[in-house]
């Protein structure tokens, strides 16, 4: 028993001590995401990128003797072990770009942030994740048809996440439909966890951690910044299979998160409005442009996921269609018949296979009738 204890506590500290070493990645002025990444490709860890030599730093493609004086500048880890005292204060959890609990979805964009802090119980890699977006101006027309889509969804799809942004009009209607009925809901902020914006959106914030919960890149104590605001789009755009612009005007805030999201390969829709309303300006410019889907209600978000196929119970296989199957084959066919649907990095993972070979054998499947591709990465069996 002592020595579970021991092993335990051990566990506890070299998980701290790897967690200081990760904030303090984020931490370096001129360290980007993308140059984070390739400094731990470069060093093998997160803990080698500062306890490397200056000189050898300096040799990295892209480093040079700037960053690498930056990296070496004091206090940064300083910094990294108070904010690790303010997650133990605050139940803040942390997650790293390259662990298992960090939204998958989300590691395949390449600016998605290295590390993310989140409150709740929210899970990251669930199945169907839809980001809803749009003006803070909402109209009673907007808002009809926001809370009549998720009344709609959440009667179909109990396990659906709907992600939004905590901000007035679209962003909050979204929220708080979903807690009415009880799907998860998650608020990607544009600030750190010490602080909620805006300040009337506490007590949907509170039940959020309780049916979702709060993501942000920042730290606690960044101060508000029009800029941030911009970024954390891109985390919403990411996080999802699909994007729906609820209202907005011809410029705004849920018209980057459409790009954002576009940029990934991620699915998006609008709602349309009336030609001479200013709040769905917006929305008719994305259809006009075929950059988004119209969207009427929401069985047309569910034509275009093919959620509803997907979600039918597949009759057992026949085990004789599949004898010209490679053992790598049969394994995700496998993966398949027990979770009917699956994203390709779940797939990756679970067969501790990189994601290029999985492709792969996903193809040769999809080629032989095997499995058929739906939008956002996700394979049923055919």
């Amino acid at each position: 028993m002592f020595t579970r204890l021991l092993v335990h506590l051990f566990t506890i500290k070299m998980n701290e001590s790897k967690l200081k070493y990760q904030i303090g990645l984020t931490l370096i002025k001129g360290v980007g995401a993308a140059t984070a990444r390739k400094l731990i490709t470069a060093l093998g860890d997160e803990e080698a990128v500062f306890n490397t030599k200056r000189h050898l730093l300096e040799h990295i493609p892209g480093i040079g003797k700037t960053l690498s004086s930056q990296i070496k500048a004091p206090g940064i880890l300083d910094r990294a072990q108070r904010e690790i005292e303010f997650m133990h204060k605050n139940n803040v959890t942390a997650h790293f770009y390259t662990e298992e609990s960090y939204p998958f979805r989300l590691r395949e964009c390449y600016d998605s942030p290295v590390i993310l802090y989140t409150k709740g119980n929210a899970g990251f890699n669930r199945q169907k994740y839809l980001g809803i977006v749009g003006t803070r101006k909402m109209t009673a027309y907007g808002k009809a048809n926001c809370e009549k889509i998720i009344s709609a969804l959440a009667q179909k799809y109990p396990d659906l996440v709907i992600v939004s942004g905590l901000a007035y009009g679209v962003d909050i209607c979204a929220h708080k439909k979903s807690l009415d009925t009880n799907l998860q809901t998650i608020g990607v902020v544009s600030h750190g966890l010490d602080l909620l914006y805006p300040a009337a959106h506490k007590p949907f914030a509170e039940k959020m951690l309780t049916q979702g919960g709060l993501v942000t890149e920042y730290l606690s104590g960044t101060a508000l910044d029009r800029n941030n605001f911009v970024a954390r789009n891109r985390i919403i755009a990411g996080m999802c299979d699909v994007v729906l612009v609820v209202e907005s005007g011809a410029k705004g805030g849920a018209l980057l998160t459409a790009e954002f999201a576009d940029s990934y390969n991620r699915d998006v829709c609008a709602i349309p409005g009336r030609i001479n309303d200013t709040c769905s300006a917006g929305c008719n410019n994305l259809i006009k442009k075929n950059k988004a889907t119209m969207i009427e209600c929401a069985e047309d978000i569910e034509l275009l996921m093919n959620w509803e196929n997907a979600s039918n119970k597949k009759q057992p296989v026949q085990t004789r269609l599949f004898e010209d199957l490679s053992p790598g084959e049969q394994a995700v066919i496998n993966l398949l018949q027990k979770d009917e649907q699956m994203h390709i990095d779940l797939i990756a993972r679970e067969l501790q296979l990189p994601v290029n070979k999985i492709s792969v054998l996903l193809f040769d499947l999809e080629f032989k009738n095997a499995v058929r591709c739906l939008p956002g990465g996700v394979y049923v069996l055919e």
